[in-house]
This record gives C-alpha cells, sequence and structure tokens, in this order.
C-alpha cells in the first residue's frame, strides 16, 4: 500500500488513548434509529431555531446572488435584455428546486446515521457498507476532499456574507463608501471575538431575527414582483433551457453564479442531528423557499424595470427612508449566516479530531448541560485571519463570489457520490434507479463545479488552496500516526505474558488506583513499564483505560464501558465514545461503581500517561518536509490528560522517545 493510501485508510488500531481502534469497522448499531429524533425542539420553538441556525447562509444568498449572474450577461451601461433576466432567475428558482428541495431535503436527508447528518456522518455510514479496503479508502478520500472544501467555504462565508451587507452603506450613504472596508473587519472581528462566550447566547436571538429578516425578503420581494407581474414566468424551466440553449458559453459562465443561491444547503443536512429532521423540511418548504423565490423573482422584476438598478438591487428594492434599517438588519442576517459556518466548523473540527485526522486542540464546552455547543480558540483565530485576509485582499463581495462557489459546489459533488453507495447498499435502491437520480443530480453538481473551475484565476484557486493545505495536515497526520502505532507494536510488551510475570514476581503493591492511559489493550503502555522500572512498585488496583470513538454519532450510556477483569485487581476498561461526543475518562469511570460495583473514586486515582518524544531515525520513513509538519502537529497538540479532562494535579507523564 502506497503511503497517501494508508495515511487515508481506516484505523485498525491508534497510538494513544485518543484515537480509536475500530474507526471504519463495520458495526452492528442500526442505520437509521427514529429514537434519535426524540427529544430535538418541538413547534413554533423548533422552527424559529431552524431558522436562525440552519438558514441563515441561504437566506442571505439574495444579497449578491442574482446581480453576480446577472453581471455576467449585462451591465449599467449595457443592460441585459429581458428575456435575459427571466432566463437567470428561473435558473435560479429551480437551482433551489432541484438541488436544495429533491436531492437535500426529500433525499439526502434520508441518510441519517443514528439520528446525525453532515459528510462525515454520510461518509462513516458509507464506509461500513464496504468491505474492500480500497473502497473504504477511496470513500475515506471523497469524504475528506468535501470536509476540506467546507472548511474553505466557512472562511469565505463570514467574508462574504459581511462584505455584502455592509456594503449597503454605498446605497444608503453614498459619501461613506471607503468605510465599508474598515466597518466589515470590525464587524467580524468582534463577532469571532463572540465565540467566546458559546453559541448558546450568541444564538438567542438568532431565530426571531431570521424571522424578520424573511419576511422582509418576502415583502421586498412582492413589492418589486408588482413592478412587472410577467417576471411570474419564470417559474416555469423553459426559459431556463432557452437561456442555456441561447447563450452556450455565456450560460455556462452564468451557472457559476446561480449556484450562489443554493449556499447554505448542506447546513440542512448537517444540522440535522441537532433538530431532526421535520422542522428543517418544514421550515423550507413553507416559509424559507417562498421568500426566497418571491426575493429572486421581486430583484428580477426591478432590474427590467431599471435597469439603474444593477449595482445594488436587493437594496434598491427597498424606499430610500428604509435602507438604514434595512442595512442594520441584513447585517445582523450576515452575522448569522456566519456564526451558522464557523459553528459548524468547530463541530467538524471535533468530528475529524475524534476519527484521528487532526491532533487533539484545547476544546472549551460553553454550556454544561449541551455537549454540541462548543469553541476552539485556535480554529476560530485561524477562521477569524483568513476572513480579514480575503476582506482586504478581494474588498467586494462580487469579487469573492468567484472564489464562494467552486468551495460549494464541490461539497455538492462529493455528497452526490457518498449518496449513491448509501442509497445503494443499506437503501437498497436498484442499481438504475441509483443511477437516474444520484447520476442526474453528479452531473448537475458536476455542471455547475465545472463553471466555477473556469473562476479559478479570479478567485477560486482559495476555496483549493485551504483544502488542499487541510488535506496535506489530514495526511501528514495520519501517515505519521501510522509510522508511530507500527514502532510501538514492533517494541510493546504482550499484556498476557507481562500479567504472568506480575502476579508471580515480589513486587511492592502501594495502596490506590492507578489508571494508565493505552491505545491499544492487548499491549502494556510505556507509562506502566517505566513507572515500574524507576519506582519499582505497582499500585494495589491497576485499570488499563482505551477510549475508543465509534464510527457512529452517539453512544448509549448503557454502552459506554466494556470491563473485564484480566487479573486480581488489574482491570481492562474501554471506554465507548462516538465521533460527535467529547470524552470524559473521570466521569465514564464514575460508572464503575456504580454499575460495576468496584470502589473505584476516580477523584482520588492516579493516572498514568507517556508524553511521546518524535524523532527522525536513520532511515527515515517520511521527507524531511513531512516529517516537519508532523512534528509541529505532534507538539503543539493538546496533552492527553487535559482533552480527556483529567484532573492536572492527578496525572504523572513519562516521556518516552520515538524514532521514526
Amino acid at each position: 500500500m502506497s503511503a497517501q493510501e494508508d495515511s487515508l485508510a481506516p484505523d485498525s488500531s491508534s497510538v494513544d488513548a485518543s484515537y480509536p481502534s475500530s474507526i471504519g469497522r463495520p458495526t452492528t448499531h442500526p442505520v437509521q434509529s427514529p429514537s434519535q429524533h426524540e427529544g430535538k425542539p418541538k413547534g413554533i420553538g423548533a422552527l424559529l431555531a431552524v431558522l436562525g441556525v440552519v438558514y441563515g447562509d441561504i437566506g442571505t444568498s439574495p444579497l449578491y446572488a442574482l446581480q453576480t449572474s446577472v453581471h455576467n450577461v449585462g451591465s449599467v451601461a449595457h443592460p441585459a435584455q429581458n428575456w435575459e433576466i427571466m432566463g437567470l432567475t428561473s435558473l435560479t428558482f429551480w437551482a433551489l428546486m432541484l438541488v436544495v428541495t429533491i436531492k437535500y431535503v426529500l433525499l439526502v436527508m434520508r441518510a441519517d446515521h443514528n439520528g446525525e447528518g453532515g459528510i462525515i456522518a454520510l461518509m462513516s455510514l458509507a464506509q461500513r457498507v464496504c468491505k474492500s479496503h480500497r473502497m473504504r479508502w477511496l470513500i475515506g478520500f471523497i469524504g475528506i476532499a468535501g470536509t476540506c472544501l467546507f472548511f474553505g467555504d466557512s472562511i469565505i462565508t463570514p467574508a462574504i456574507s459581511v462584505l455584502s451587507a455592509v456594503e449597503g452603506i454605498e446605497i444608503a450613504v453614498p459619501q461613506a463608501e471607503e468605510f465599508v472596508i474598515p466597518v466589515a473587519m470590525a464587524v467580524l472581528i468582534a463577532l469571532f471575538a463572540a465565540q467566546a462566550l458559546g453559541t448558546g447566547r450568541i444564538g438567542r436571538a438568532f431565530g426571531p431575527i431570521m424571522l424578520i429578516w424573511f419576511c422582509v425578503l418576502a415583502v421586498l420581494g412582492v413589492k418589486g414582483i408588482l413592478l412587472y407581474p410577467k417576471i411570474l414566468l419564470a417559474l416555469s424551466p423553459t426559459l431556463a433551457l432557452q437561456f442555456i440553449v441561447t447563450h452556450g458559453a455565456i450560460s455556462f459562465l452564468s451557472l457559476g453564479s446561480v449556484v450562489l443561491s443554493v449556499t447554505g444547503a448542506e447546513a440542512l443536512y448537517a444540522d440535522m442531528g441537532h433538530f431532526g429532521r421535520s422542522p428543517i423540511r418544514y421550515a423550507w418548504l413553507f416559509f424559507v423557499l417562498p421568500a426566497l423565490s418571491l426575493n429572486y423573482f421581486g430583484q428580477a422584476a426591478l432590474l427590467i424595470h431599471d435597469p439603474r438598478t444593477l449595482a445594488n438591487p436587493f437594496f434598491h428594492l427597498g424606499p430610500h427612508w428604509v435602507q438604514i434599517p434595512l442595512l442594520i438588519l441584513a447585517t445582523m442576517a450576515t452575522v448569522i449566516a456566519s456564526q451558522a459556518g464557523i459553528s459548524g466548523s468547530f463541530s467538524l473540527f471535533r468530528q475529524l479530531i475524534q476519527l484521528g485526522y487532526f491532533p487533539r486542540s484545547r476544546i472549551i464546552h460553553t454550556n454544561p448541560y449541551e455537549e454540541a455547543q462548543i469553541y476552539i480558540p485556535s480554529l476560530n483565530w485561524i477562521l477569524a485571519f483568513g476572513a480579514l485576509l480575503l476582506v482586504i485582499a478581494f474588498r467586494s463581495s462580487a469579487a469573492l463570489a468567484a472564489a464562494y462557489g467552486i468551495a460549494v459546489t464541490g461539497t455538492f459533488l462529493c455528497t452526490s457520490v457518498l449518496s449513491m453507495v448509501v442509497f445503494r447498499r443499506i437503501f437498497n435502491w436498484a442499481p438504475w434507479l441509483v443511477t437516474c437520480v444520484f447520476g442526474f443530480f453528479f452531473l448537475m453538481d458536476g455542471t455547475f463545479f465545472s463553471a466555477n473551475v473556469l473562476k479559478i484565476p479570479e478567485g477560486g484557486w482559495v476555496p483549493l488552496t485551504i483544502a488542499f493545505i487541510c488535506t496535506l495536515l489530514m495526511t501528514t497526520w495520519k501517515r505519521g500516526r501510522s509510522l508511530l502505532r507500527a514502532r510501538y507494536q514492533t517494541d510493546a510488551v504482550p499484556m498476557a505474558s507481562f500479567l504472568t510475570r506480575v502476579t508471580q514476581s515480589r513486587t511492592i503493591r502501594v495502596p490506590g488506583w492507578a489508571v494508565f492511559l493505552t491505545a491499544d489493550p492487548e499491549t502494556v503502555p510505556n507509562s506502566l513499564l517505566h513507572n515500574l522500572r524507576l519506582n519499582r512498585v505497582l499500585h494495589e488496583h491497576i485499570i488499563f483505560v482505551t477510549v475508543d470513538t465509534m464510527d457512529q454519532p452517539e453512544v448509549g450510556e448503557d454502552q459506554r464501558l466494556s470491563v473485564k477483569e484480566l487479573a486480581p485487581n488489574i482491570y481492562r476498561v474501554i471506554i465507548h465514545y462516538g465521533f460527535m461526543e467529547m470524552p470524559n475518562v473521570p466521569l465514564a469511570l464514575a460508572q464503575l461503581s456504580s454499575e460495576h460495583g468496584l470502589e473505584f473514586d476516580p477523584i482520588q486515582a492516579s493516572y498514568f500517561a507517556s508524553h511521546d518524544l518524535v524523532f527522525r531515525s536513520q532511515v527515515p520513513k517520511m521527507s524531511l518536509w513531512r516529517m516537519w509538519i508532523f512534528l509541529y502537529l505532534l507538539n503543539n497538540a493538546t496533552p492527553a490528560t487535559e482533552f480527556f479532562r483529567i484532573p492536572p494535579e492527578r496525572v504523572m507523564e513519562f516521556g518516552v522517545r520515538i524514532a521514526i
């Protein structure tokens, strides 16, 4: 197997207790579990929460999507013809219907992984039904590619959303044009600085604000439609087809802008675990879709009625007296849209850490009652730096649109491919049905992606560069961990032989409980061997703890611990977590007293762990530059004890020198 394949293949074991030994293995857990959606928010509260969290991104697309599309076929000096604007409007409407409504809302959202959605959950689901190692590797690569593009999207979304809203200053107060960039940067800095407060506090007002926002979209849209009621003829797909046939290459370029109207569609699927299918579907079908459609049709009617409004058709929909309130509301809506992407990146990054694709990082829980509400300082300020840099470099939402499209369409493509596997193998769709349905979506997504590829010189290189860097980091980390794993297995002492010797030896046993963190439950952890060699004593009670991250989102409390007594007063404990859960070793071990009858106090126990001191061997198996990257990631990773929330005053670490 090549180094690249090895670095993306599912793990079969792990090096330390934070990385699982079961990733990629088939499990017996059900694919779908209706009970997973029990306890989700319901009623009006759920719909408001969905509006605030799920639909922020796609809900702010009217600020720039149609304007960018019309720019491809016309300008203020040479306006687009009426039938061209109607064709673009038809393309926008049917993109919403096909990509969002049919593909995501009606089809892809059926493929939940124990109630959870998102591309990582879909990847895990697809890997479970593949027996071939190479096929699992290919699925893993597609999932990782989509994930890396999502990170690019998470950097671009705050920049383009906030910038497009603040550009309304030019309409409300033309003399303040030079303040657009400073104001946008100030809003972004405030947004990212506020992340430390937690999404719970930030999000309390999201739902009502987005409710007002979508109502305003609909009202402004109706006002615009009254200027040119014939725009409603664009509901017919024939106008979209006419535009494509007539314009040829220009229509291909326009598709790259039309896709901006469906940005945020992936959030519908990714946030399914928080709200369940029904609130997301109902909110889209009966509120969000009508509001967006009305606004797009209203903007198109306004452009036909007065081509001079092309500079910013959204803000020109409202009368002059409403410009300042509309600017404030749009800025708030774009902050909410950005918040959804930032929170999603936190959750996705945590999943990747759990699955072993990134080193451990400091994760702060901002709500003691909600496991999903987290804050990752390092990732937050990387996203902030990237967004600010994009605002400074591109200076307008229209210029940033070229960078946005390729990230969105790339993720769409990856989701289509993974859905083919899931619907064929798990839902048992006939091959011809899978080919017809998802083959159509693959061709459509591929067309959108190809149209955006032409924009690589204009800005499309940004998400591709971000995705390349993320993939490089992830594959390098995976490769380095696999080399460490192989070295550990070479030098490891089998648990069975150690237990035979320790029970027959006269080693002094001191009172108390000792917890040794180990990745491989079949071998003796280095921390125990070092403690025995240096202190020449063993504790009276010993627990070998392995943290196992399953290929499912969550694990029930009744399945959390697997306990086995290896020898008198020596126990093996495997703690199971889903990839969307944060491990807490002391809290999990507290169940030993209540459910397994052991007189164990996790607060009074002593915890032992190894600290890897890695250096390059004389015959290295990794290039020098990749070794440098791996060592940088390793040296800056959060210690396992902190990641597992073990009290630092109860921890003893032993340094272990390892050459790879």
